[in-house]
């Protein structure tokens, strides 16, 4: 087979995952047809497409592929009759699924591809019908639900599925920014199904015996294998010993009468038996030897790898030449490591400060502290991450000074900091439900205590927290860092609430939160006076939480910036830093390296 750019894709189903396999394709610059029977369906097909370009092209390699074309049918043979890929998204019916496959057969072209995104039934089921010199080009191909879950399963359909198509497909689907795997057998649950199910059993089980509860086995996993240094399960197994592994099986094998010929039985025939004992082994053990050695740690990114950022300018340096142009001279850009290219998004913002990614919806949430900080006229907006489709969710004036902002995708909602207005406040993704769940102090009577200005946020979604800062006066030395329940207590205001925990108290001007919430260390920017100041910090919140004690644990990971504000922490542990003196940083243990510097003011940053 041969994939093209000319011939489509077609879509059979134009439901929730049919829509994003859809997305998917046109991502990768393909062609697409999309076939249902319900104009409807169609309908909401076209409006989730146009609403979420961005979100899929995000995923593609650098430089991304301009965005297909597509077209919408209810005719099936009129969609398929040059197509190249059929996938069929239809409803988990078997009897369906060998009709449409049936049908495609007929009017699809002779070197057409059949796949099928059925998790449940293995595509060998559907070709009853469909010719015999067809079926080397069928096989399943089970989407999980992009972008946000990107790994595509691909399996043989019983064994006839030539080479040549998954060799194709994993370039296209790659290509399109999906994680393509392939089982080598036909399998009930193709992969990850299986491995899921096992996980799924095992902790049914646990609760059922009342050995732990929800919360505490949630909290394992995630300081288990959700840590930027966590291992996947097999190089985990290596390292650990395939020995030992082998005698802990042997244990649950003899206390629950279980049957190990195809676990520990095979594990010792096929590795143990040979030296390959793990990766501590010459010969290695789950994984070769080479493998293990050569293997980058989890945690690693190459140049090639690295987070592409967004960031803003807020607009006050001299890159800007007229400074009366100053309150609409704030741009949101976007860099990537990789090229060294910095474009701008959107301009003529008014001083934008804080700015976070929405993966779940490809949109982009960012605050506008308004013309002056002095003056009353605030705001907060979206768009796609492509600078396109813009929208206000607060207009001006109807928050003070908002400054750093941070996404819950969990529950749609975005949180951010209102400095003059001394407090901290949330709203839906369409600025719906606007509440505030901090108050420090009344416009009128206290807005010139720089103490109770509020700054920095972030969340802690897993124990429900809200932590943010109050920087105090400029580099004053009475900045401080709070924390409290994400919701309002029952009864409570945002003036009164009881729950408000003071951590860190005469810090020199703490601005920029960010939390690592597995290993519960927190990180700020600092832009108070040197040396303690212009600095970035973090204490590790295990253990009590006074103030005095924490102070104890206070680390500076980095200093000597030019007034840091922005501060985001990537998937693999490095932060990244942008600064008032328009450099870009991004600090790795011991290592401040310099991404990027011109004449800008950066304030907010995020991935």
């Amino acid at each position: 087979m041969t994939s093209s750019q000319h011939r489509p894709v077609v879509v059979l189903g134009a439901g929730i995952l049919g829509r994003r396999i859809a997305s998917v394709f046109l991502a990768g610059g393909y062609k697409v047809h999309i076939r249902d029977p319900s104009p409807a369906a169609l309908t909401a097909a076209t409006e989730f497409i146009d609403t979420h370009r961005s979100a899929f092209t995000a995923l593609t390699p650098t430089p991304h592929p301009a965005s297909g074309l597509y077209k919408t049918f209810t005719d099936l043979p009129a969609a398929v009759a040059d197509a190249w890929l059929v996938i069929e998204a239809v409803p988990e019916i078997l009897e369906l699924k060998t009709g449409i496959f049936e049908e495609v057969d007929q009017y699809a072209p002779k070197d057409c591809v059949l796949a099928s995104n059925s998790s449940s039934y293995k595509s060998g089921l559907m070709v009853e019908k469909v010719k015999e010199d067809r079926k080397a080009q069928v096989l399943n191909m089970h989407f999980t639900m992009p972008p946000g879950i990107r790994t595509v399963e691909l399996m043989t359909c019983g064994g006839e599925t030539k080479g040549e198509v998954f060799e194709e497909v994993t370039r296209v689907l790659v290509r399109c920014g999906m994680v393509p795997v392939t089982a080598r057998k036909e399998s009930t649950g193709f992969i990850f199904n299986r491995l899921w199910a096992a996980i799924k059993r095992e902790i049914l089980y646990i609760l059922a015996e009342d050995v732990s509860s929800p919360e505490e086995v949630d909290l394992l996993w995630t300081n288990m294998f959700q840590l930027p240094e966590s291992l996947p399960p097999c190089r985990l197994m290596d390292k650990i010993g395939l020995t030992t592994v082998a005698l802990i099986e042997d244990n649950y094998i003899q206390e629950r009468g279980l049957d190990g010929h195809m676990t520990v039985n095979w594990l010792r025939e096929n590795y143990i038996d040979k030296g390959k004992i793990g990766s501590s082994c010459e010969k290695g053990g789950l994984y070769e030897q080479c493998e293990a050695a050569l293997a980058p740690a989890p945690a690693e990114k190459t140049k090639e790898q690295a987070q592409a950022l967004y960031l803003l300018d807020v607009g006050l340096g001299s890159n800007n030449a007229d400074i009366a142009q100053i309150p609409t001279a704030g741009r949101i850009l976007h860099f990537e490591p990789s090229t060294g290219e910095m474009k701008t998004l959107v301009s003529g913002q008014s001083l934008p400060d804080g700015i976070d990614i929405s993966r779940s919806t490809g949109r982009m949430f960012w605050t506008n502290m308004g013309r002056a900080t002095s003056t009353h006229d605030g705001s907060v907006h979206s768009a796609n991450l492509d600078g396109s489709n813009i929208q206000t969710l607060l207009p001006c004036g109807s928050v003070h000074t908002p400054k750093q902002l941070v996404v819950d995708d969990t529950t749609g909602k975005v949180y951010f900091c209102d400095r003059e207005g001394m407090g901290v406040h949330r709203c839906n993704f369409d600025g719906s439900q606007h509440e505030v769940l901090i108050k420090t102090g009344d416009i009128s009577e206290n807005r010139g205590d720089m103490t109770r200005w509020c700054v920095g946020v972030t969340l802690d979604k897993v124990r429900g927290y809200l932590y943010w800062t109050q920087k105090g006066p400029s580099k004053s030395g009475q900045g401080r860092i709070f924390r409290a329940g994400i919701d309002l207590p029952t009864g409570q205001t945002a003036q009164s609430r009881a729950d408000i925990e003071l951590l860190l108290d005469n810090l020199p001007e703490p601005i920029d939160l960010e939390l690592d919430e597995q290993v519960q260390r927190l990180y700020w920017t600092d832009r108070g006076e040197h040396p303690l100041g212009c600095s970035l910090n973090t204490v590790d919140l295990n253990g009590p939480l006074q103030p005095e004690t924490l102070r104890q644990k206070i680390k500076p990971i980095a200093r000597h910036f030019n007034e840091p504000i922005g501060l985001k922490l990537g998937p693999g542990g490095e932060l990244y830093v942008g600064d008032l003196g328009g450099s870009l940083y991004r600090i790795r243990e011991d290592d401040k390296a310099l991404l990027w510097r011109d004449d800008s003011c950066y304030t907010g940053l995020s991935l």
